[in-house]
């Protein structure tokens, strides 16, 4: 009898996947910070999710999976809002003003939001051991952004304060949008959802990105950063991780999340020359012990 994708034993082939798909997603905050500034917030996220939806369209039609897009267009719908085109434009405003590494870190608590959310909505009771690393995220979050928000506007004008707090309202999106899908979608292919909603994303957001279009062209680093955004952070990465999931399984997969802030803070340090604080290092290693914990990763008297 074949393994469970929980159960069979990693192979170096998996191991390389789970490593490239956090390269990709901690790149990701460094593409912002190269086009944010260029094209705003909302036109950059626009042209991100265009170009992930182009890259994922052929996929979702080879799946056949056109009955699932019609059928749960609605739920796809919001959940490619939620998850994808408010999250996007709130990292890209954050992209303004903090560092990629920090940002990198505060995504690192998007499966706490999922946790807090299932157990507010969905009436998902933690454990203790939990529910203990839920408030030890807390904690972490609250110590990296006490040391790092400031709310007096800086010689350009932004105010790190407002960045972290998008930041923060972005990863809780991620929650919401992961706590929608099981609610409403968990039937529905995950290609299915990976389109559609970033096709349906881009759809609604497209008058939007018109009227805040920029008005001086935008340089070719900045495209360079946006298409390497949208091609192989948001199209590429989704296309990784749904093939994760069906090989290892959900609890596996996410293990990536534990990754990312290593590379978004080594892809700013290389390429930006960003420093990293030593609030950053103590809180966000906080921040991965509670999501460890609350995500059950990291259990006692258990097989993790």
């Amino acid at each position: 009898m074949a393994a469970t994708p929980a159960a069979r034993a990693l192979k170096t082939s998996d191991v390389l996947e789970l490593l490239a798909l956090a390269a990709l997603w901690g790149a990701s905050f460094l593409f912002m910070r190269l086009g944010a500034a260029d094209f705003g917030p909302v036109a950059m996220t626009w042209v991100r999710m265009a170009l992930a939806a182009l890259v994922l369209a052929p996929l979702a039609g080879a799946a056949g999976i056109g009955a699932a897009l019609r059928g749960h267009a609605g739920a796809i719908g919001a959940v490619g809002i939620v998850n994808s085109v408010l999250p996007f434009i709130a990292y890209s405003y954050a992209a303004l003003a903090v560092t990629t590494g920090l940002s990198a870190v505060f995504n690192a608590t998007s499966p706490l939001w999922a946790a807090a959310i299932a157990w507010w909505w969905l009436g998902e009771r933690p454990s203790r051991l939990r529910a203990l690393g839920l408030l030890i995220g807390l904690a972490g979050v609250v110590a990296l952004a006490g040391g790092e928000a400031r709310f007096r506007p800086d010689a350009h004008g932004m105010a790190t304060g407002w960045a972290v707090l998008a930041c923060l309202g972005a990863t809780l999106g991620y929650g919401l949008g992961a706590n929608l899908v099981k609610r409403w979608l968990s039937g529905v292919p995950p290609v299915a959802v990976a389109a559609g909603s970033q096709l349906l994303g881009a759809l609604v957001l497209a008058p939007v990105a018109w009227w805040a279009w920029p008005a001086s062209a935008p340089s070719a680093l900045a495209w360079a950063g946006v298409v390497a955004l949208g091609v192989l952070c948001t199209g590429a990465a989704y296309f990784l991780y749904f093939r994760l999931i069906a090989r290892l399984g959900p609890a596996r997969a996410i293990s990536v999340t534990f990754l990312i802030p290593f590379f978004g803070t080594l892809w700013g340090s290389v390429f930006l020359g960003e420093v990293v604080t030593l609030t950053m290092v103590a809180a966000g290693g906080v921040i991965l012990l509670g999501t460890a914990l609350a995500t059950g990763v990291l259990s006692f008297g258990g097989r993790r």
